[in-house]
């Protein structure tokens, strides 16, 4: 599978042995994750309500990124989001404050931090379980912003529909790791609403796509190009969360691994090199909250001794345009809503 797709659609061609291959993978993971499961302790910081059927909720994890967070909910409510489910890592940059001015956001916090909760994950699941089984999550990042096809006027109930009338119970979404042009940044001529104004880039040609038993694979990218890291970059951002649902040993590859095949992809523009992006790679560094102790970060730290600045851009980066541009160049797919609207 090549990606972006040079059809404008992917390549999900498996074979019998293949899928068996799969199903066998999940029903001993499955056991796994059901024999090891551990009720993680999460407390609201306020009032809880239940959710409604007409609820649009969206689940994320934040630490000190109140840089982004104004925009992060503005942009998810644009798309239809009703109700914000959070746990705040311990934030100690007015992150915790903003989330809590949000009448529409739900704040919880943990008394262990985000490396021991398996990255999230177990967070995650346990949130999961409070809010209800058997219906439709946007789970993501707070520097996380998913685009998909028609987004500003398809609200995400449209593409929960039209997810079910293909048979699936999720969407694929690379995340396109978003960066500046230093030359623009040290010219001051960047006017910042939305953090795609100032990390206005993103890689055209540098990803390396396979198909896995456990789901497609995603990795490259600027991190790839810059620091050879093979951090993995799909993510499922709309599942449909029921009792067979785990994250196992990934948020990239979850349970039952079945489902991580879809037709429908969106994409996820991610903000990790934003105006902040020093003070955080700073931070990861000291905290090691992060996959191996967070080594890549590292590797972007060292750099940051030596050079004061990284500068991301090539021959082929691409400046973001909008959902449409990254149908055009096959980096996410059409959807066709009409048989469910």
């Amino acid at each position: 599978m090549n990606y972006p797709f040079p059809s404008g659609a992917p390549d999900l061609a498996r074979s019998f042995v293949d899928r068996l291959r799969t199903a066998y993978d999940t029903l001993r993971v499955t056991r796994r994750e059901r024999r090891n499961r551990a009720d993680v302790a999460v407390q609201p910081l306020r009032e809880i309500k239940s959710l409604v059927p007409a609820d649009v909720p969206l689940v994320f994890v934040t630490h000190n990124d109140v840089a982004l967070l104004g925009a992060f909910i503005q942009h998810y409510r644009q798309l239809g989001v009703t109700r914000f489910i959070c746990v705040d890592d311990v934030s100690t940059d007015g992150t915790r404050e903003a989330l809590l001015s949000e009448p529409d956001v739900d704040v919880w916090t943990s008394p262990i931090r985000y490396g021991q909760a398996r990255r999230g994950r177990n967070w995650r699941e346990r949130l999961f379980s409070i809010y209800g089984l058997g219906r439709w999550y946007v789970n993501v990042d707070s520097d996380e912003f998913l685009v998909y096809d028609d987004c500003f006027k398809r609200s995400l109930p449209s593409l929960f529909n039209a997810l079910e009338a293909r048979g699936l119970k999720r969407m694929a979404a690379p995340m396109l790791d978003m960066y500046p042009k230093l030359s623009e940044v040290a010219e001051g001529s960047l006017s910042v609403d939305r953090p795609w104004q100032f990390s206005r880039y993103f890689d055209g040609d540098s990803y390396l796509s396979t198909l896995t038993k456990r789901g497609i694979s995603i990795k490259g990218g600027p991190r790839g190009r810059k620091f050879s890291e093979r951090n993995e970059l799909i993510k499922y951002p709309v599942i449909f969360w029921d009792e067979a649902c785990f994250f196992g040993s990934s948020p990239h590859q979850p349970l039952p691994y079945g489902r991580n095949f879809p037709s429908i992809w969106g994409a996820i523009l991610h903000f990790k090199f934003y105006t902040n992006y020093k003070a955080k790679i700073t931070e990861a560094v000291e905290g090691k909250q992060h996959y191996n102790a967070s080594e890549h970060y590292q590797k972007m730290m060292d750099i940051l001794d030596r050079e004061g600045e990284i500068d991301f851009s090539y021959d082929q980066s691409i400046r973001y345009d909008g959902p449409q541009q990254l149908i055009e160049r096959g980096f996410m797919t059409k959807i066709d809503f009409a048989s469910r609207d």
